[in-house]
């Protein structure tokens, strides 16, 4: 059964971020599950099957280039839209994430506003916007 609120995953391990992240995604209807490591994120990506990821790069174990990869080369999480959300802000940064398959790359600070309608859009590609 299909879920009626599309599940955003927001891994960052800086609880700002992700309190403000859950604060604004949930404003906009969507439901919102956090985890603060790579491998939490992967434990989560496979139990919950979320619509679309908010991932960071700099996480405590796995980084979010690894955490990217690793769902890209599994079947079942290959396919789930992944928005990068990270204070790295190089260019060379911006292009590993993409090229791993990243669909969207947003730095910190970031407006929420834009952060929101981001993930509006990439929903609705899908056909899963709230």
């Amino acid at each position: 059964m299909a879920r009626v609120t599309p599940l955003i995953l927001s891994v960052d391990d800086e609880q700002d971020v992700t309190d403000l992240v859950r604060f604004h995604l949930m404003r906009a209807g969507f439901e919102v599950q956090t985890a603060a490591t790579g491998r939490e994120a992967i434990e989560l990506v496979h139990l919950r099957r979320p619509d679309l990821i908010l991932l960071d790069l700099m996480l405590p174990d796995i980084d979010g280039f690894g955490v990217c990869e690793i769902l890209r080369r599994q079947a079942p999480t290959a396919n789930i839209p992944i928005v990068i959300l990270t204070a790295w802000a190089t260019t060379d940064a911006r292009s590993l994430g993409l090229d791993l398959g990243a669909l969207d790359y947003l730095t910190k600070p970031f407006s929420p506003k834009e952060l929101v309608e981001r993930v509006q859009h990439l929903l609705s590609l899908r056909g899963s916007a709230a």
